[in-house]
Formats: structure tokens, C-alpha cells, sequence
């Protein structure tokens, strides 16, 4: 049997938010039905943060309750702290995410507290997540290089990681939050994790801005990795990152690993429309590296189709 690979989407909250632009729950809705018709089965749907710090993130409790086929997709939603915890449950969301960035001055920059203060309410988070029975997943970010501190600590993500998991973390994302992350780094950070962990509770997160988004998910496949975040078309980055632009592309992902033999579940020509779908809803130009050559495919099939 192939070996599957989960894939999680992550456009709805982490694309979207990037957005100069706010999108309606109705086009949020929209633009999540189309992930669920390309058949994606694990979805970040949005985040309960303040609507003030993100306006893109607005409405995410009402959003929920209108998702399609709840009991077939495993939706997840980001909270930055006890009051998004709570409104999360009170909306009935059963996987939450926590983010815990490994710097001191990216935790100070983005929550304006201190990594061990940081620390210490994400653990605090995921423990409370399991006590109630929910899915809990941890973000580790700036995993790799900060945008101000520089090339992150391997040591400091494996610890971060273990507090994580011993806190009750199911899940805890490695992620390269401004996209400077390289194959050998990869490694350096997952193999060690490899040796006191299951493989299964580590997932990553990884940002195409230098183009080797591809290339580092191939360092942690071979480390073990089977879960990966992705965002369709690319869309999306970090507001509070500097120049953390462009997700990993879900087409491109889909499509490398299919390539390759492992089963995702998602078929890659069935991601073009969701990518088009998305692109007019957002208004800006989507696509990862594979997009053009996917939709000539797509073009070819829907002629032969038609003959």
C-alpha cells in the first residue's frame, strides 16, 4: 500500500488573511465549499483573533456553523489565547492551533510577550484542548530563520516541540514561516525530532518564497514527515513576518506527491478549479509553479469529455 500523506489547507485562515482586501462570510463559505468539492479533507478554516488586529478573520464562530459535510472534514481553526479558545468551543470547533514562535523577539513583535510567557499559554492552551476532548495542534514558527533574530536554533525547536507534546499537543507544526528554510536545515531540524517522537505527531508548514517549498517538503519526507500544511494557488503569507509571502502551493504539493507514488486522497486536476474559483474571489493572480501546465491538463480532459 502507498504510504498516505495528509494534507492540510490552509487558505482559508492563513491565505486570507494576508489580504489587503476582506472577503464576506459568503465568499469565505464559497471559497471553502470549492476546497471540499476538489476533495480536500482537512481544512484551517480561520482564526478567532480580534477582528480589529485581523478584519479578514471576522465572523469565523457563524462561518463555522455554515461549513459543508462537518463529520467528513476535519476543520481546525487558530486561537491565539484563552477568549479564542473559548469561542472556538463555543462555536463547536473540535481541532484548535496555538502559535508559538521559537524567538524572543518575534514572540515580542507579534503577541508582544516573551518566549517563556509564550510558551507557558500555549502550553496552557493545549492542555485545556485535551482535558476537553478536542484535537489540539501546536504551530511552532519562525522555525528555521526569523526575520529578526536570524537562523533559528535546531535545539530550541526540539524543545519547544517536546514542551508541546508533553503539554498534550496531538500535532505540532514545524513551520518556515518567511520561507528561508533549505533541505539540510530541514533535516538538521526534523531528524533529531524523528529519534523521541512518532513521526505522525509532527507535521510542517512550509513558504515558497525562495522557490525551495518543494524541495524542503522532500527533506522531511524522507525524515518521516506525513503531514504538510499547503495553501491553494499560493495565496497568502504572514502579516506580521516581514517578507513572508507565498504559502506552499496545494497544487504544486498534490501533484509532487502523487508524481511520486503516495496517496493524498485529492486528485491534482481536480484543484484547478478551486484555484480559479479562489483567484476571482480574491482578485489577485494564483497559481503555483505546476498551475499552468495542471490547467492545460484540465483543458484536455474536459474536451475529451466533451467528445
Amino acid at each position: 500500500m502507498r504510504d498516505f500523506v495528509k494534507i492540510n489547507e490552509v487558505g482559508p485562515r492563513d491565505g486570507l488573511q494576508s489580504q489587503g482586501q476582506t472577503l464576506s462570510l459568503e465568499q469565505r463559505l464559497h471559497m471553502i465549499k470549492a476546497l471540499v468539492q476538489a476533495g480536500i479533507r482537512a481544512i484551517e478554516m480561520g482564526s478567532f483573533v480580534s477582528p480589529r488586529a485581523v478584519p479578514q478573520m471576522a465572523g469565523t464562530g457563524e462561518l463555522f456553523a455554515r461549513l459543508p459535510m462537518l463529520s467528513e472534514v476535519d476543520y481546525s481553526a487558530l486561537i491565539p489565547n484563552l477568549k479564542g479558545y473559548q469561542l472556538a468551543r463555543e462555536a463547536g470547533v473540535g481541532s484548535v492551533a496555538v502559535v508559538l514562535s521559537a524567538t524572543e523577539t518575534m514572540n515580542q513583535r507579534n503577541i508582544n510577550m516573551s518566549l517563556t510567557e509564550a510558551t507557558a499559554v500555549s502550553a496552557e492552551l493545549m492542555q485545556r484542548a485535551k482535558a476537553d476532548g478536542l484535537q489540539a495542534r501546536a504551530y511552532v514558527a519562525v522555525a528555521f530563520e526569523c526575520p529578526f533574530e536570524g537562523v533559528t536554533s535546531p535545539e530550541v525547536v526540539q524543545q519547544l516541540t517536546h514542551q508541546m507534546l508533553d503539554a498534550g499537543a496531538d500535532t505540532v507544526i514545524i513551520a518556515d514561516t518567511i520561507g528561508a528554510a533549505n533541505p539540510l536545515g530541514v533535516q538538521r531540524v526534523l531528524q533529531p525530532l524523528a529519534q523521541w517522537c512518532e513521526t505522525d505527531q509532527i507535521s510542517c508548514h512550509f513558504h515558497d518564497t525562495r522557490g525551495m517549498a518543494l524541495a524542503n517538503v522532500l527533506a522531511a519526507l524522507q525524515c518521516g514527515v506525513r503531514e504538510f500544511d499547503s495553501s491553494i494557488g499560493g495565496l497568502g503569507g504572514c502579516p506580521f513576518s516581514p517578507g513572508a509571502t507565498g504559502n506552499l502551493a496545494t497544487e504544486d504539493l498534490v501533484l509532487m506527491l502523487d508524481a511520486m507514488g503516495y496517496r493524498t486522497g485529492i486528485e491534482p486536476l481536480a484543484l484547478v478549479q478551486a484555484v480559479q474559483q479562489v483567484q476571482q474571489l480574491t482578485g489577485g493572480q494564483l497559481g503555483g509553479h505546476s498551475f499552468r501546465w495542471l490547467e492545460r491538463q484540465w483543458h484536455k480532459q474536459q474536451e475529451a469529455r466533451n467528445v
